[in-house]
């Protein structure tokens, strides 16, 4: 029985041709900026995000606590989405890097900007500096759902009403991208600093950039360094990052699509499915935890619970059309065997 890892876009593995790019890729030390591969990604990145400059680094969450270092002080507060990446699964990095609180606002992951304006803290000295906004989009907690363009820039503006950074945390901007048909440059103008990863929907195998400002972008470089991030012949893995944005970005509408037939093939087992997938997320619910996931890795499906009751499946590079009939057909047999 062929396995089928339905865990994370994380778990992809990098085509024939991606590995021949990497082979071939020109290489240089990329602490001292001489790398070729790189400095052609972090371009292509800053272009595409509509920014000045980009900064390759080794993971989304090394992307996200140096953007956050590089707007806050210590004892500073960060507002952020309930059930946000960089406060849920980054293993309380803003608190043991950058020593700030992160404050969540609005339910399942999305806020406006009245949420942004009732959540700065006043002007005294009681209270800690609220100092950056943080928005995920698309927001892993919410089930891959994309944060809608209009609040973003309602609360952008309320956000520089009140002299606060912003900061994206687009992990999986692209899926927003071709999910929406906005470009990423549209998406990314309300904020100072856009994260993205190569290493989810877009397969290669390591990495994410961060894009912005020459002068915040020179600053995160500094808190790469600093936090060991440097990665010296780096450019055989920009190499994979460049072909993934030139090649795998519109490919990405095949895992939307295998997202809704997963879900509609659930809900004729009688699966409770949270909401039609808008990218390449299934939040699904079934009370039995414990029995699920042993019940599924016994028929080699790989499927993560986030939560007491709750499941998340995720399409990705490495799941075809038929591997989605497959584990419906294997998540079947589990759920005779659980309900007897």
């Amino acid at each position: 029985m062929k396995p089928i890892d339905l865990r994370s876009d994380t778990v992809t593995l990098p085509t024939r041709a991606m590995r021949d790019v990497m082979a071939n890729a020109e290489l240089g030390d990329d602490v001292y900026g001489e790398d070729p591969s790189v400095n052609r990604l972090q371009e292509h990145a800053a272009a595409l995000m509509g920014k000045e400059a980009a900064v390759f680094v080794a993971s989304g969450t090394l992307a996200n606590q140096a953007s956050i270092r590089s707007h806050t002080h210590h004892g500073d507060v960060v507002l952020a989405g309930e059930g946000a990446h960089i406060l849920r699964y980054e293993s309380g990095a803003p608190a043991a890097l950058s020593g700030v609180q992160v404050k969540t606002l609005g339910e399942g992951g999305f806020f406006d900007a009245r949420d942004v304006a009732l959540g700065v803290h006043p002007k005294d000295a009681h209270y800690a500096p609220t100092t950056l906004v943080a928005l995920e989009n698309t927001h892993n907690f919410a089930g891959g759902r994309v944060f809608p363009l209009e609040p973003i820039q309602a609360i952008a503006e309320a956000a520089r009403d009140r002299g606060l950074a912003l900061h994206l945390d687009g992990a999986r901007i692209m899926n927003a991208v071709v999910a929406s048909g906005i470009s990423a440059s549209v998406w990314a103008a309300p904020f100072d600093t856009v994260a993205f990863c190569l290493s989810k929907g877009l397969g290669a195998p390591v990495g994410s950039l961060v894009a912005g400002s020459t002068e915040q972008i020179e600053r995160i470089r500094r808190i790469r360094k600093m936090w060991g991030g440097g990665m010296r012949q780096a450019g055989v893995l920009a190499a994979a990052g460049l072909y993934a944005l030139e090649h795998h970005v519109d490919r990405l509408a095949e895992d939307h699509l295998h997202a809704r037939s997963f879900a509609e093939g659930l809900e004729t087992l009688d699966v409770d499915v949270e909401r039609t997938p808008e990218t390449n997320m299934v939040m699904f619910r079934f009370d039995d935890t414990q029995g699920f996931v042993r019940e599924t890795r016994l028929r080699d499906l790989l499927i993560n619970p986030t939560g007491p009751g709750r499941f998340r499946v995720v399409t990705h590079l490495g799941v075809r059309s038929e591997d989605v009939d497959d584990a419906l057909g294997r998540i079947r047999e589990a759920l005779e065997e659980l309900r007897g």
